[in-house]
């Protein structure tokens, strides 16, 4: 699991380094006003990008044990380990219901 988590991390840096580069490319390519040359030597730059660079590879995933499913974004933690912790009194404010 801590393999994914490592993946996830890179992933997560990547797309931060190159997010400006690929807003500004894709800012080429959609721009109808310019040559289509520049628009496709746009795409060719856009393609030679890294592929884990891009916002829609980073998957959500729990800090704790990788899980990547049931995965709170505001804690980023899965609901077992949130369950755990809120059972053990870590995250302040948080109680189990009970009537």
């Amino acid at each position: 699991m801590k393999t994914l988590i490592e993946k996830d991390k890179k992933r997560r840096h990547l797309t931060k380094k190159y997010e400006f580069k690929r807003l500004l490319l894709k800012y080429i390519i959609f721009n109808q006003s310019l040559d289509s040359f520049y628009r496709q030597h746009a795409q060719y730059l856009l393609n030679k990008l890294p592929k884990d660079s891009s916002r829609v590879r980073i998957k959500n995933r729990c800090i704790v044990t990788g899980r990547a499913k049931s995965v709170y974004r505001q804690f980023r933690v899965s609901r077992i380990v949130f369950k755990n912790l809120g059972l053990n009194g870590i995250i302040p404010g948080l109680r189990k219901a009970s009537w």
